[in-house]
């Protein structure tokens, strides 16, 4: 399942605005927040929950195109807030704290966060890592029509992976980072080469970041998890053999 904004728009690339829900009990994080969008990004609304509660709601009610997300909430942990909407929601998270923690930032990956921010931020840094997580959307395309290894299967026309004829449900980024394992079968992927086309040139040295979005596609692929192999010390190949 890919983003509905991202579905509809079939991700040129182009998001001339963009609607953010930021979801923080500062009203001064906030505003600043709001501030920083309608001056650098013309054109973009920012909404705003200051619990997690209210988060969910407006994340279903609201439609943001992105939702900036902090840890330390009031009435749920921000993490519990992203493990739930996960269950219902694909819509890209950038994860705001505090806390500049590995453990938190790993379970935050694991979760389904997009990107994670460490407060105090430079709003300006804030607002490229959105336009980067936006325009990881835009999904790559193949010369091919669709990909199979015994009941494991991607439709690349209809931007689905499938195992035993079942959708398998997939953020844009996991589909993204499955794409390039898939398109690159039987060869390995060093980290540093999945982060450049995943996320970008900018993310070459988070290391983390793919080894926390390859948990998660194990964890989703199930029984065909198999085909994803670490090759210590260099990164990871999809096994079609296996």
């Amino acid at each position: 399942m890919l983003h509905a904004s991202c579905a509809d728009r079939r991700c040129t690339g182009q998001r001339p605005s963009v609607k953010v829900l930021i979801v923080d009990d500062s009203p001064e994080v906030v505003e600043s927040v709001r501030l920083n969008f309608l001056m650098l990004w013309p054109g973009s609304e920012v909404i705003a929950a200051d619990t997690g509660r209210t988060a969910l709601r407006l994340i279903e009610s609201g439609h943001p195109d992105i939702v900036l997300l902090d840890i330390g909430l009031p009435d749920i942990n921000g993490l519990d807030v992203l493990e739930q909407l996960r269950l219902t929601s694909d819509v890209p998270v950038i994860v705001l704290t505090a806390r500049d923690m590995t453990p938190d930032k790993i379970r935050g990956l694991r979760l389904g966060a997009d990107d994670y921010v460490t407060k105090p931020f430079n709003h300006q840094e804030l607002i490229e890592r959105v336009r980067a997580v936006l325009r990881r959307l835009t999904v790559p395309q193949s010369g091919a029509a669709s990909f199979a290894a015994g009941e494991f299967e991607m439709d690349f026309e209809k931007q689905e992976a499938r195992l035993a004829g079942r959708v398998i449900d997939l953020t844009p980024t996991e589909y993204r980072l499955l794409y390039y394992l898939v398109q690159s079968a039987g060869v390995v992927q060093r980290q540093e080469v999945l982060l450049r086309k995943v996320w970008g040139e900018a993310y070459k040295d988070e290391t983390d970041y793919v080894r926390a979005y390859v948990h998660r596609l194990r964890e989703k692929l199930g029984d065909a998890a198999r085909h994803i192999v670490t090759e210590r010390g260099f990164g990871y190949l999809f096994d079609p053999s296996r």
